[in-house]
């Protein structure tokens, strides 16, 4: 009996069968620019492109997941639509879809409110100065959404950044949290546990359940972080009714 060609970890784009109405396609076995683009961007061309019986297009880290209709559709003939547009260009230098906004989130650093801060930028080898430096100019990107709705993870930052997980768990931090770990920072969209250290804290609300579109940030967005005080978070907080928590939105293009 001969065996079934089995494509190795290099081997990307990948396409796989998700149960009887899905399809991944995987673009690398780990976080990359150029693969979390390339998911971006076909997630994009599908949807632009209208094919029928495609009922869902989402987006992880590195991959397009596809959920069809299989009255209409089947693994094969989707998968042929698929590659045939895989092969059109390289996903991971496409451009990044259209729509794509920036926000300016206000943020205080350490103290009382984000009690990890000091250990985050120490494990980054960086002083309190610099971590903030890093941190506020950096402009790192929706890569996707997930855990709880509405919550971003975003990236990538700077490599002194590729900081561990802890290896316990903080019981809870608050909604709003800013956190950090392997390049990514991610703002708590509820009050959670996390293994993730707590280095910031916002006012920015990602999951506005009462707002006809609940979930504040959508992959490809960008976010920038502006350092502020207690008090000014305070302000913030007793101003502020939309959930923006004080950030400043403009669309990219």
């Amino acid at each position: 009996m001969s065996q079934m060609n089995v494509p190795t970890a290099t081997e990307f784009p990948r396409i796989a069968p998700v149960g009887i109405a899905g399809l991944l396609v995987s673009f690398a076995d780990r976080l990359s620019e150029p693969a979390n683009r390339a998911a971006l961007a076909l997630r994009a061309a599908i949807e632009a492109e209208g094919m029928d019986g495609i009922e869902e297009v989402a987006t992880s880290l590195t991959s397009t997941f596809i959920r069809f209709d299989p009255l209409h559709l089947d693994h094969a003939s989707l998968t042929a639509q698929i590659q045939a547009l895989l092969d059109s260009q390289d996903w991971t230098r496409a451009d990044l879809p259209q729509g794509r906004r920036h926000f300016r989130i206000p943020c205080v650093f350490g103290t009382d409110l984000a009690p990890q801060f000091d250990e985050a930028a120490a494990a980054a080898g960086l002083s309190a100065e610099a971590a903030i430096e890093s941190l506020t100019t950096a402009r790192p990107r929706v890569l996707t959404i997930g855990f709880a709705p509405g919550q971003p993870y975003t990236g990538q930052l700077d490599p002194a950044w590729d900081i561990p997980r802890q290896t316990a768990l903080t019981p809870r931090v608050p909604e709003g949290a800013l956190v950090v770990a392997i390049r990514q920072l991610i703002i708590f969209s509820a009050p959670t546990q996390t293994g993730w250290r707590h280095i910031g804290q916002t006012a920015f609300r990602c999951f506005r359940p009462e707002a006809e579109e609940p979930f504040a940030l959508r992959p490809g967005d960008e976010i920038s972080l502006r350092a502020i005080s207690p008090a000014e978070l305070e302000r913030i907080r007793a101003e502020d009714r939309s959930g923006q928590g004080g950030a400043d939105v403009e669309v990219i293009r």
